[in-house]
């Protein structure tokens, strides 16, 4: 046999050349299928990193969710300074990712009813580390048995003195995986659902859900506030109906964004600091019609408050007789400048300041309705159990007069 000539070797390759190009396009593909869609990402599970809880405590079954990359939300706020727009760019992560929605929907599974021993979720919400008045709230926790409360904070990771390490005392090793906040933005409801099903997820004894900035202090004891969430079967949650300026915060987001889901007859307003009970805990966590509006940008910041709209107007249109209608967290809106309440002066803290908060009488919604519908909050006198907002350098006179006066029923 005559061996092969350079010519035939070249002929046979030509003639091979087009049966490895179709093997090549058709062999099997290493991308999976789930329901049907194609995706070349690894499935990875959502675990949860809070240091009180495993993934098997959280999670029943398995939640595996691919990686993705965030989608940016830019936010076109106005500038009312200058005749120019400025734009925030937030990243939809920080709204509504797939981490928080995986969280969430485990979150909403819980049991309604707590476990014995009730007990108080305080959860602190804050874009400075360490809270400037945590001395105060150690004094209050060391007289609180530990059975009885459980604290979490979401601290913005983006802040510039950020560091779990800067949290101390009651407050070491309670900081839930947060993201950035942003004031005229929906990234404040999120922290508070964040926060919401963390504490729902961690302790099945929690039993009422507190929200405190970091400006807010108590103004009575851990037994008497205690007592005074544990004895009342509604959360306290202001809801307002008839505020000026309602009209142009339901539509801050274009004219009818929020309709049908949110109409403008069921639009609220009110303090985004409460106190909710265990079952509308669950509600809010769940919650995706109404916060399917209420995630939507604005698009100005004048008229743009999401977290004094979005946990009102829920409660108000799912389970409204559930809840007293006032916040117990005290705040003085004589002088507000920007949209933020008055801040109390170093020299105004005092015995005098604190006796006189607690006598005060909490607003009940729209009390000036003729129609009689609100005459059981008529009757009712809920005391103030916090106030806000006080300085950093108020501390060394709210510490002077905490046993004898502020901690003192």
């Amino acid at each position: 046999m005559l061996p092969p000539t350079p010519l035939s070797l070249l002929c046979a390759i030509l003639l091979c050349l087009p049966l490895a190009v179709i093997f090549t396009f058709t062999a099997p593909s290493t991308t999976t299928l789930s329901s049907g869609a194609a995706t070349t990402s690894p499935l990875l599970p959502i675990t949860a990193s809070y240091i009180n809880y495993t993934t098997e405590d959280i999670y029943p079954e398995p939640i595996i969710l691919p990686k993705v990359k965030p989608h940016e939300v830019v936010l076109l706020i106005k500038n009312q300074t200058t005749a120019n727009s400025t734009t925030q760019v937030i990243s939809e992560d920080y709204i509504d990712g797939d981490d928080d929605r995986s969280l969430f929907q485990a979150a909403s599974r819980v049991n309604l009813s707590p476990k014995p021993v009730k007990k108080l979720a305080f959860m602190f919400l804050t874009t400075t580390s360490p809270l400037p008045l945590a001395p105060l709230w150690e004094l209050f926790f060391a007289r609180a048995p530990k059975n009885l409360y459980n604290v979490y904070v979401h601290a913005d990771p983006s802040s510039v003195n950020h560091t779990t390490t800067s949290f101390h005392g009651v407050f070491a090793r309670r900081v839930i995986p947060s993201k950035p906040t942003r004031r005229h933005t929906p990234t404040l409801i999120s922290a508070a659902r964040r926060l919401l099903a963390h504490a729902l997820l961690h302790d099945e004894s929690n039993s009422m859900f507190a929200l405190f900035s970091p400006s807010c202090i108590p103004i009575r004891s851990f037994s008497y506030t205690y007592r005074t969430l544990m004895k009342s079967r509604r959360s306290f949650v202001e809801i307002l109906k008839n505020e000026p300026g309602a009209y142009e915060r339901w539509a801050a987001r274009g004219v009818e964004a929020m309709a049908p889901e949110v109409e403008y007859s069921e639009f609220r307003i009110g303090s985004q600091f409460w106190a909710v009970k265990r079952k509308h805990a669950r509600i809010i966590v769940r919650d995706r019609r109404v916060w399917s509006k209420f995630k939507v940008p604005c698009l100005r910041d004048d008229t743009c408050y999401p977290e004094e709209h979005y946990f009102a107007t829920l409660l108000s249109m799912v389970d409204q007789r559930g809840c007293t209608p006032c916040t117990l967290t005290h705040v003085d809106w004589n002088g507000s400048r920007g949209g933020h309440p008055r801040m109390y002066k170093t020299s105004e803290v005092g015995p005098e300041l604190i006796r006189t908060l607690r006598k005060y009488r909490p607003r009940y919604g729209d009390e000036e309705r003729s129609d009689g519908s609100n005459s059981s909050v008529r009757r009712r006198h809920d005391p103030f159990l916090f106030a806000r907002k006080f300085s950093p350098g108020s501390l060394h006179r709210l510490m002077s007069i905490a046993n004898a006066v502020i901690f003192k029923d």
